[in-house]
């Protein structure tokens, strides 16, 4: 430890405080890894699969600050043909920091003509919100966005 009487920095001080900051940066990975794995979980619950392709044809529309994580107004557009024999069939929506990451499943048809929802999300603190869309061939594409929260949704 530390002694304020004593304001020479030891060898054992030093070693004591990098080793804890080791920890604490093991501790963080762990964490991350941990929810990651809980998002892709509920993405191939939702979706069928977790694999899906990165798209710049998903276009997430969030706030980049949001200052109430209780009511966030996110629209999802997807830039892809909705004609009879190829079409997107569901959008799913999905919170990584959220306690359930799943935050919400929409159906298409061609009928809607364009692929759009629109919906308000309760994010609880500053998270990754993700878009996946499946095709009508089984094909899964996806896009995220970073949203940070000042006051949360979910109680924070």
């Amino acid at each position: 430890m530390f002694d304020v009487t004593n304001p020479m920095l030891t060898r054992r001080s030093l070693m004591a405080g990098a080793g804890s900051v080791a920890l604490l940066a093991m501790g963080t990975a762990k964490n991350a890894q941990a929810n990651g794995d809980k998002v892709l979980a509920n993405i191939k619950e939702h979706m069928g699969s977790s694999a899906y392709a990165e798209s710049s044809a998903i276009k997430i529309d969030a706030p980049i600050i949001a200052e109430n994580g209780a009511m966030v107004p996110v629209k999802i557009t997807i830039d892809h043909p909705m004609d009879a024999d190829n079409y997107i069939q569901t959008i799913a929506v999905f919170v990584d920091n959220n306690p359930t990451p799943f935050a919400g499943l929409y159906s298409l048809t061609p009928a809607n003509g364009k692929a759009f929802v629109s919906s308000r999300l309760k994010i609880g603190k500053t998270s990754q919100v993700r878009a996946i869309a499946k095709t009508n061939t089984g094909k899964l594409i996806g896009a995220s966005k970073e949203v940070k929260v000042t006051i949360g949704g979910c109680g924070g």
